[in-house]
C-alpha cells in the first residue's frame, strides 16, 4: 500500500475544503474575535472534524460501514494529531520567530499548526479510522 496513490489525492482535496473553511474560522476567531490561540484552532478542528468525517468516510476512503471503533478512532485520531501538532507548532514558532511580536508568533504556529496537522491526520485516518480490512 503506497502513501501517494489516489486515496491521497482524494484526501488533499477533501483537505483543501476543510482548510478553506477552517482557515477562515481559526485565524477569523483569533485576529478578529481575539480569542487564544488554543480556543480558536480547537473550535476550527472541532466544527470541521464533523465534516471532514463524512467527506473522508464516503469519497476519500469510501467506508460503507459503520462502527463505534471507526467514529472513536476518527475522534482520537483528530484529538491526538491537534494536540500534537499545535503542541509542537506553538514552541517551533516562537522559537523560529522569536523578536516579532505575539500574533506573528501566533499567527505563524497556528500556519505551521495546520501543515503537521493534516501530515498526523491523514496518517491516522489512513492506518487507524478507516483502514482497510482484508
Amino acid at each position: 500500500m503506497a502513501l501517494f496513490d489516489v486515496i491521497f489525492f482524494k484526501f488533499i482535496g477533501v483537505g483543501a475544503i476543510n482548510t478553506v473553511v477552517g482557515s477562515a474560522l481559526m485565524f477569523g476567531l483569533y485576529n478578529f474575535a481575539g480569542m487564544s490561540y488554543w480556543a480558536s484552532s480547537a473550535i476550527n478542528y472541532c466544527v470541521t472534524s464533523i465534516l471532514s468525517f463524512f467527506l473522508n468516510k464516503y469519497i476519500t476512503f469510501a467506508a460503507k460501514d459503520w462502527s463505534a471503533y471507526m467514529v472513536i478512532a476518527f475522534a482520537l485520531t483528530i484529538a491526538v494529531s491537534w494536540l500534537a501538532a499545535y503542541g509542537v507548532a506553538k514552541p517551533l514558532a516562537y522559537w523560529l520567530l522569536r523578536g516579532h511580536g505575539r500574533k506573528i508568533c501566533d499567527n505563524g504556529s497556528l500556519l505551521a499548526g495546520m501543515c503537521l496537522f493534516t501530515a498526523l491526520n491523514y496518517l491516522g485516518q489512513r492506518f487507524v479510522a478507516f483502514r482497510v480490512k482484508k
